[in-house]
């Protein structure tokens, strides 16, 4: 079977910095990591590897030093590594960022089976590009799954975490999921790993190798762009009532709470 992860790799929590003329997050130089989520959907891919065997592509999209992602799920045990990286591909929003992985994902050599994206990225928190790529890939898809109950050839079986329980979904292969942290423990890159990670070839794609619409890519093509960004007045300090007691404290707040109108 052939199980292809998306993964994000995202400025470390320390280091983001906005381009205040764009809007957008500066990725360039900046300290990043493979988005925490994203660590869940790479060990679920290969001890998926390791269950039924098959193989594991991971694919990414983002500028050149993204590569160092790539090469770290290489050395946890996926097999292949993709990184999709254009000029044209930045300021991507949830849709556009969902149809560049969806052309690429298209073109594969041999067609996914399952596709695995983590819940959300650490940087947007949106959760919506794994379902996205779902129906853009015209496949079926469950979303915060917990654990994969079965899978066998067109067949998949899982748990999907809720609120105040647990769904038991089962559907058709080809299809995606995202995944929360309690699926699994990433495992960490062996030594044996990280060497042999460094010797495999890591395929680079541009708009030109995925046929994309460049109409549909990066900044020019989001549907939603950020207009504005910038730090919320930090609080001012609140009050402490005091009285001689409860009934006086009481008092006091009401009077305070109708002098401004609250009340």
């Amino acid at each position: 079977m052939h199980f292809v992860v998306c993964i994000k790799q995202v400025p470390a929590t320390t280091q983001v910095q906005i381009d205040q003329k764009t809007g957008t997050l500066k990725r360039e130089g900046v300290e990043s990591i493979i988005n925490p989520f994203d660590e869940y959907a790479i060990e679920e891919g290969i001890r998926l590897k390791e269950r039924v065997g098959g193989k594991v592509t991971v694919i990414t999209m983002g500028p050149p030093q993204a590569e160092t992602a790539l090469r770290e799920a290489l050395s946890r045990g996926c097999d292949e590594a993709i990184l999709l990286t254009d000029k044209s591909f930045a300021g991507a929003d949830t849709w556009a960022t969902a149809y560049t992985l969806s052309c690429a994902i298209k073109i594969l050599s041999e067609p996914a089976d399952l596709v695995i994206c983590g819940k959300q990225a650490s940087d947007g928190d949106t959760a919506q590009v794994g379902p996205s790529l779902a129906e853009m890939l015209d496949i079926p898809h469950v979303a915060y799954v917990r654990k994969i109950v079965e899978i066998k050839e067109g067949y998949i079986k899982v748990e999907r975490m809720l609120e105040d329980g647990v769904d038991v979904l089962e559907m058709s292969l080809p299809a995606l999921i995202t995944v929360v942290k309690e699926i699994n423990t990433p495992r960490l890159p062996t030594l044996k790993g990280i060497l042999a990670a460094k010797k495999k070839q890591i395929h680079v794609w541009n708009k030109e190798t995925i046929n994309a619409d460049p109409d549909k890519i990066g900044l020019k093509g989001s549907p939603t762009q950020v207009m504005k960004i910038f730090y919320p007045p930090p609080r001012q300090g609140g009050q402490i009532i005091t009285g001689s007691d409860a009934k006086e404290i009481a008092k006091k707040l009401v009077e305070k709470l109708a002098s401004h109108g609250i009340i």
